[in-house]
C-alpha cells in the first residue's frame, strides 16, 4: 500500500463512497503499523461532485484532456502576445470545446450512476476555464485528484472573448494641447476597484463552497459513527442477553448440582440404615437359632 495508489483508487469512487473506503485504507494502513501513510490518506478530502466529475474527464477522455491543456497553452501565449486575431480565433475554440467537455464530463458522471446538476456543470465549465487559463491549475486537474471546482483568474475568460489588436492612438493635430489624463486614471481606478470586487466575489463563494462540501463530509462522517455505534450497542446487547443466558444456565446447573448431591447423601444415608437394619436381623436370627439348640439340648 501506498499514498499514490490509494490516492487513485479513493477518487475514482463516488464522492458518497469515497469517506467509507478512505476510513478503511487508513485503518489498514495504521494495522500495518505505518501511521505516517495512515494519517495522509486521512487527509485525503473528499471530492465534491464537479471536482469528481471533472477528474472522470481526465481518467476516462486523457487525450481530450491533453488538447485542452495545449488549448490553454496556445491561449496563454497569445494574451502574452497581445495577439487579438489569435486570441479571438482560440476564444471561439475554448468556449466550443469547455462546453463539449463539461456536458461529456456529465454523461460520464450518469453513466457512473451519479446524476449532475446544472450547478455541478457550470463549476466543471469553471474548472475547465482555469486549466485553460493557469498551468499550475492545469497541472493539479491533470493528476486526477481534485477535490474543490477550480476557478479561472478574474477577466481571463472575458479577455479572450473580447481581444482586439493593439492599434496606435491617433496622430493629434499639430498645436493641441494633450488632454488630461484624469478621467483615464479614474476609469483605470474604478476598473481595478470592480476587479477587486470580482475576485472576493468569487473567494467568498469557493469559500462557501468548500464550507458546504466540508459540513457534507462532517455530516457523512457523523452518519457513519452514528451507523458504527448503533451496530456496537447493538452488540453489546446481544453479549449481555447471552450473558445473562450463560448465567441462569449456570445457576439451573449449580441448582441441579445441589439437588443430585442431596439425593446422593439421602441414598447413602437409606443405604447405611438398611446396612444397619440387616445387620441387626442377622444378629437377631442368630441368637435365635442359639436358643433353639439349646432348648433341643435340655430335653431329656
Amino acid at each position: 500500500m501506498d499514498l499514490e495508489s490509494v490516492t487513485d483508487e479513493l477518487y475514482e469512487l463516488r464522492p458518497q463512497d469515497f469517506t467509507a473506503a478512505r476510513n478503511e485504507r487508513a485503518a489498514a494502513a495504521r494495522k500495518e503499523g505505518n501511521s505516517d501513510l495512515a494519517h495522509q490518506i486521512k487527509d485525503l478530502r473528499r471530492p465534491t461532485l464537479s471536482a469528481w466529475a471533472g477528474n472522470l474527464l481526465v481518467r476516462r477522455r486523457p487525450q481530450k484532456a491533453q488538447s485542452l491543456i495545449s488549448l490553454g497553452e496556445g491561449l496563454r501565449q497569445a494574451h502574452r502576445n497581445l495577439d487579438g486575431e489569435q486570441l479571438r480565433e482560440l476564444g471561439r475554440r475554448q468556449h466550443a470545446v469547455v462546453g463539449a467537455l463539461a456536458r461529456e464530463a456529465r454523461q460520464l458522471a450518469q453513466a457512473a450512476g451519479q446524476p449532475i446538476s446544472d450547478e455541478a456543470q457550470q463549476e466543471i465549465e469553471a474548472t475547465l476555464h482555469a486549466v485553460l487559463a493557469d498551468p499550475q491549475a492545469a497541472q493539479e486537474w491533470a493528476t486526477g485528484h481534485l477535490a474543490r471546482p477550480l476557478s479561472p483568474p478574474i477577466g481571463f475568460t472575458e479577455a479572450v472573448r473580447t481581444a482586439v489588436p493593439q492599434r496606435k492612438p491617433p496622430a493629434r493635430p499639430a498645436g493641441r494641447k494633450q488632454e488630461p489624463r484624469r478621467e483615464q486614471e479614474q476609469q483605470e481606478r474604478e476598473q481595478e476597484q470592480e476587479q477587486e470586487k470580482h475576485r472576493k466575489v468569487d473567494q467568498a463563494r469557493k469559500d462557501a463552497r468548500a464550507a458546504e462540501e466540508e459540513a457534507h463530509t462532517l455530516e457523512a462522517e457523523k452518519k457513519q459513527t452514528a451507523a458504527e455505534k448503533e451496530r456496537a450497542e447493538d452488540a453489546l446487547k446481544e453479549a449481555e442477553e447471552r450473558a445473562s443466558a450463560l448465567a441462569r444456565e449456570l445457576k439451573d446447573a449449580q441448582q441441579q448440582r445441589q439437588a443430585t448431591r442431596n439425593s446422593a447423601r439421602e441414598a447413602r444415608d437409606r443405604a447405611q440404615a438398611a446396612d444397619r437394619a440387616a445387620g441387626a436381623a442377622r444378629r437377631k436370627a442368630q441368637r435365635a437359632a442359639e436358643a433353639a439348640e439349646r432348648l433341643a439340648a435340655e430335653r431329656p
